[in-house]
Order: C-alpha cells, then sequence, then structure tokens
C-alpha cells in the first residue's frame, strides 16, 4: 500500500483547498463543521445549498465514471478530497446516500435506463435518498426482512407493502432504495428485490422517532401499496441480496473517507474543550485524545489498505468486515472522552427547553453506534465466520 501522493496529485491537493476556501465562506460559514452524527438535524437548508454548490464547483460524484458526470477520479485523489473536505470543515453531507451509496450501485448493477434517469439528480444535489433496509425485526439480521412486493399485472407496477425503520432523512428525501420480498414463499437470502421509490405518493408514511438527543433525524416509513414502475427494480426478481451486499461493500469503500472527516471534527473539537476548559492538564484525558487520535489514524490507514484493494463491484475484502465494528467501538469511547472533558457539569442542563450542546449531542448519540448497522455482536460473527473461515454460529 502506498500512503504517499505524485507531484501531480499535490496539485490537484491544491485546487481542492483553494475552491473550500474561497466557498466556504460567507453564506455558507455558519455551516462549517455541523452536520455530523448527533448534529444531522441542524441547518439542512444550508447544507441542501451546499450540495449544489459543491456541484457547480464538479466536486461531486468525482470517483464516478466521466460518462455519468464524474471525474473518474483516482482513489488516491478522492482520498485527497476528503482529506482536505476535512481540513476545511466541510459540513455533513445532506446528500451521502444518494451520491456515496446509491449511485455506485446503480453504475455496478443498474440499467443504462435507470442511470440515465436518476444519476443527474443526485450529483446536482437536487434529489436527496435514504435508505430502506432495516425493520422492526430485521435490524442486524437483514435477511429476515418482511417487508413485500408484488408485481401487479394489470397497472404493470411494483407494489410495496411494510415497514422500514431507523430511515435516516427519510423527511428530506425525494427516494427510498428498499429491500422487499418479491417472493412470499422465500426466507433468508432468497427471493429479494432492490426497488427504486419516490417518497412522494400515496401509500407512504414517515414518522419520525425522537432520540434522547431530542432530535429526529431518524424515522419509520410505512409502505401500503406503494408502487414503482416495472423498471424501477435493480437487477432481476431475487437479485435483490446481491445488490444490498453490493452496495454495502461501497459503503465501506471511499465513504468511509468522509465519515472520518466528521470524526476528524467531533476529536478536534473535544481537544479545544479540553485546552479551553483545562481538561487537558490532567494526564489521564491527555493519553485517551492520544489514543483517540492514533485510532482514528489508524482508522484512515485500514481505509486505504481497504481501498488499495476495491474492485469496483461492492466486494468486500476482509480488511473491510471490520470496520463497522472499529469505527463504532471508537467513536462510543469518543463520546465518553466528551462528557469526560466537559467535567461533573456535562450531566446538568441549566433550564428549558433543556437544548443539548454539541459534545453533549455526540455522547448520546454515539450509544447507538454499536447497534444499527449491524450490532457490535454480529459484526464478531461475520468477522469470524467470513473473513477467519471460522464455523457458523448454531442457528436456532
Amino acid at each position: 500500500m502506498n500512503l504517499g501522493f505524485s507531484a501531480e496529485d499535490e496539485q490537484f491537493r491544491d485546487e481542492v483547498a483553494s475552491w473550500l476556501t474561497q466557498n466556504l465562506c460567507g453564506e455558507f460559514e455558519i455551516i462549517r463543521g455541523r452536520g455530523g452524527p448527533g448534529d444531522e438535524h441542524m441547518y439542512v437548508q444550508e447544507r441542501k445549498a451546499w450540495e449544489r454548490r459543491l456541484h457547480e464547483g464538479g466536486w461531486t460524484g468525482i470517483g464516478w465514471p466521466e460518462a455519468y458526470g464524474g471525474r473518474g477520479a483516482s482513489i488516491e485523489r478522492q482520498v485527497i478530497f476528503n482529506e482536505e473536505y476535512a481540513r476545511a470543515g466541510g459540513p455533513g453531507r445532506m446528500g451521502h446516500i444518494g451520491e456515496t451509496l446509491t449511485g455506485p450501485t446503480l453504475i455496478a448493477f443498474g440499467t443504462e435506463e435507470q442511470k440515465q434517469r436518476f444519476l443527474p439528480g443526485i450529483l446536482r444535489g437536487e434529489e436527496l435518498w435514504c435508505q430502506g433496509y432495516s425493520e422492526p425485526n430485521a435490524g442486524s439480521d437483514l435477511a429476515n426482512v418482511k417487508t413485500k412486493a408484488r408485481f401487479d399485472e394489470a397497472s404493470g407496477q411494483w407494489r410495496i407493502s411494510g415497514q422500514k425503520v431507523w430511515t435516516s432523512l427519510a423527511h428530506e428525501s425525494q427516494y427510498c432504495f428498499v429491500i422487499a420480498r418479491t417472493d412470499p414463499d422465500s426466507a433468508g437470502h432468497k427471493g429479494l428485490g432492490f426497488f427504486l421509490l419516490a417518497m412522494d405518493q400515496p401509500g407512504i408514511e414517515v414518522r419520525p422517532i425522537e432520540q434522547l438527543t431530542g432530535t429526529s433525524e431518524f424515522n419509520e416509513v410505512f409502505f401500503d401499496d406503494a408502487v414503482c414502475a416495472a423498471n424501477d427494480i435493480v437487477g432481476a426478481p431475487g437479485d435483490g441480496w446481491k445488490v444490498a451486499m453490493g452496495l454495502l461493500g461501497f459503503e465501506r469503500g471511499v465513504s468511509t473517507l468522509g465519515q472520518q472527516m466528521l470524526f476528524q471534527n467531533e476529536f478536534d473539537h473535544v481537544v479545544r474543550v479540553a485546552r479551553e476548559n483545562g481538561a487537558a492538564s490532567d494526564p489521564v484525558i491527555r493519553q485517551r485524545i492520544a489514543d483517540a487520535h492514533v485510532g482514528l489514524r489508524i482508522m484512515r490507514f485500514n481505509s486505504l489498505r481497504m481501498l488499495s484493494g476495491e474492485q469496483g463491484d461492492g466486494s468486500l475484502a476482509r480488511a473491510a468486515m471490520i470496520y463497522k465494528l472499529y469505527w463504532a467501538t471508537w467513536h462510543r469511547n469518543l463520546g465518553k472522552l466528551a462528557m469526560d472533558v466537559l467535567g461533573p457539569e456535562s450531566e446538568v442542563l441549566d433550564a428549558g427547553p433543556y437544548e443539548l450542546n454539541r459534545l453533549q449531542s455526540l455522547y448520546l448519540f454515539t450509544r447507538s453506534d454499536t447497534i444499527y448497522g449491524g450490532t457490535n455482536q454480529i459484526q464478531r460473527n461475520i468477522i469470524a465466520e467470513r473473513a477467519l473461515g471460522m464455523p457458523r454460529e448454531p442457528r436456532g
């Protein structure tokens, strides 16, 4: 794995840094470093406008093929972009799901018609996407989905019925990709389909889920005969698991660098507070800050190792299988560190409306990290069975 960059790549770095300096100011100054985990509800309209500004500058989908509106940027240049974005305090991306998950999945598995129809809106920052995977009884066990899809011969449409949960920013999204069961007699990984649904239609209801932080960026989504066209299924009926796993591979690809950008901003904020309130003079706090810094660097190097072997089809290398377990545990520990840096007063709020500060929100939000997207226990099973080839855990 080569961790260096060519002279041409460093010129690209200068281009990125210069553009960010010239644009992440004025009306966008307020969103510097905002919109990360637990802060996604902040400055939504400003961050939507920022997505459009990124597109105007040619900075959305930079790793996508040029044929579909991207720059065809190398892995090295995608790394550079994310590093400079973090250094400039770039905000959490409203278009993350569309650009880093939906887009690469359609490029890898979609039809040409699907690419021409959906990719331009994602790149322009005008069409936001959410993810319809988890269900009340199918969170870490994604293969247990009960949402059903039936093809209506009379209308020539797919009709989707069921429930999804923990759907981030569903209330702000124009589209949702949904895993649903096309074969009612199937079980497990078989008989699934991967569907592309417009959110603004009868038959879809979005209900916010209020969290410990008092915010509601997560939602329940109910589908009651919601429809999509016959050609709005990615792959054939029954290919849903293959497409879904490909998408999760992209989630552990270049998008990890964007996630680490948010982590870096949070870490820097913790360090800044520790210096301001004197917590940094405590040798134990200093050691924990050092450990967090080291962990973030390890995360980066493992991402580079994953990306150096990327095949472009979402398939997961063994190195990628440790990523969720590692970052979730690291981020949860950062939340604990944030509270200890604030000190005992961090557990007390002055008076109504009891608004949390950013580090308090960080702590409460990170309690969910080791649960959503596959619990730590499930992640250890994946590492043992798929990466190390150990015997499968007995199933009841």
